[in-house]
């Protein structure tokens, strides 16, 4: 053994031994200290990093055909995590895609698990929310008719007032779940009338309504309608005066004259329409008419009157052989005499005339005395004596002529009128 021992080639072979347990001894090692030296390493070649993108939106696969899909998120927020080159590419071009795959889901509520394509292998992804609860309706689609929403209706230009409104079209095609269409209540088109005083024309979004006033999650075809509002405005209903002028020829005279319609309904602003009391501006030409006769004639517009009904009217002559009858002593009152004044009629003292009426005889027999209106008006004239005209008052379609055309009068004041009645009757008792 010694000999053995002795031997150069052992104690190399020993040495080497000892030299290889050494080395082992001091350079074995830990797994998680491998682990950290290899991230170590590769951290110096390849920085790594995380971005969080918010609003990305959704994408639904299903049979859009057949189906109504609602509880789907419109975006959802994205986490990537990754090397920086991968990273700035995903967030700059944003190529990738966040979906919900429907199609093999059956009428229901569901829990489905959002994916995702167009990643890089490189990048870790976190969806939030991931999971999310969809509800598949069996799509239905019903006609409804549209109704008209007035707004602002009380700020209307004042006395215009909305008539009813036209929609074309009249009826909209709404689709979407049959729950939710089973809960339609109204379907409407608003129309804002602040300001009108004319026919409105306007487009309008349909929108529709559940009995709560909550808009429904439906598509409606078409989504604009046209809508036209007539808008009526004040009027006024006034009669149609018919003037004459001329004569006619001579042995003739009006039986009858009718204006049809009698009365037109004028349009406008209502300080307008409070002005007027009658439409004026017909005139008929006698002297141009020898038989019956019916002429059709354009009733003038007032000045600010925006519109008149109707445009015309039929004026209908009927002629008769011209007769007489004469009244006499017809007595002739005064008008506007204040409280005062008081009044002595000078010429003729009792203040009577007589009146010749000349007219269509079956007018004629029909008139009495009390139908003859003969008046003076004193109005404004002041004390002192005058000669007035005196007015005639009494039935259409025939003429006439006084005895005495004007009536002397003197007008006192009452005051004074008495004093010397006073002054007078005292004088007689002293003589």
């Amino acid at each position: 053994m010694d000999k053995f021992m002795n031997n150069n080639w052992f104690m190399r072979i020993v040495a080497m031994m000892l030299a290889v347990m050494l080395y082992v001894s001091v350079n074995i090692e830990s797994p998680e200290e491998s682990k950290s030296q290899t991230t170590s390493f590769f951290s110096t070649t390849a920085s790594t990093e995380s971005v969080t993108l918010t609003d990305i939106p959704v994408a639904v696969y299903y049979d859009e055909q057949e189906y109504v899909v609602t509880g789907i998120p419109q975006t959802v927020t994205v986490s990537l995590e990754g090397p920086t080159s991968a990273l700035t590419a995903a967030k700059q071009v944003r190529d990738f895609e966040i979906y919900a795959d429907l199609r093999e889901l059956p009428v229901g509520t569901h829990r489905v698990q959002l994916q995702y394509k167009n990643v890089s292998e490189k990048l870790a992804i976190n969806i939030n929310p991931s999971v999310i609860t969809v509800n598949v309706h069996e799509k239905v689609t019903e006609s409804f008719s549209v109704e008209v929403d007035f707004i602002n209706k009380e700020k209307m230009k004042e006395g215009y007032t909305p008539e009813e409104a036209i929609v074309q079209p009249n009826t909209v095609q709404i689709t979407g779940a049959k729950e939710v269409l089973d809960r339609i209540a109204l379907v409407k088109a608003r129309v804002n009338l602040e300001g009108v005083d004319k026919t409105l024309e306007m487009e309008s979004i349909v929108t529709v309504y559940d009995q709560n006033g909550t808009v429904l999650p439906v598509e409606v075809d078409p989504s604009v309608v046209l809508v036209t509002v007539p808008v009526k405005s004040p009027s006024k209903l006034v009669p149609i005066n018919v003037k004459q002028k001329g004569e006619l020829p001579d042995g003739l005279s009006i039986k009858r004259l009718t204006v049809e319609p009698k009365e037109a309904t004028i349009y406008g602003e209502q300080s307008v329409l409070d002005k007027i009391e009658f439409i004026d501006g017909i005139e008929i030409d006698l002297s141009k008419i020898s038989k019956d006769t019916t002429l059709e004639i354009e009733i003038p517009k007032p000045n600010g009157v925006t519109k008149i009904i109707p445009e015309k009217a039929e004026v209908t002559i009927e002629l008769d052989k011209e007769q007489s009858i004469s009244f006499e002593g017809v007595q002739v009152n005064p008008i506007g005499l204040n409280d005062r004044e008081t009044i002595n009629f000078l010429d003729p003292e009792n203040a009577k005339v007589d009146i010749l009426l000349k007219g269509s005889g079956e007018i004629l027999k029909n008139i009495n005395e009390s139908d003859i209106k003969l008046y003076v008006n004193v109005a404004d004239v002041g004390e002192g004596e005058h000669q007035l005209d005196i007015e005639v008052n009494g039935p259409q379609n025939i003429s006439w002529s006084l005895s005495k055309k004007k009536i002397k009068l003197k007008i006192l004041n009452r005051d004074v009128a008495e004093d010397e009645s006073g002054n007078r009757t005292s004088q007689t008792t002293q003589s």
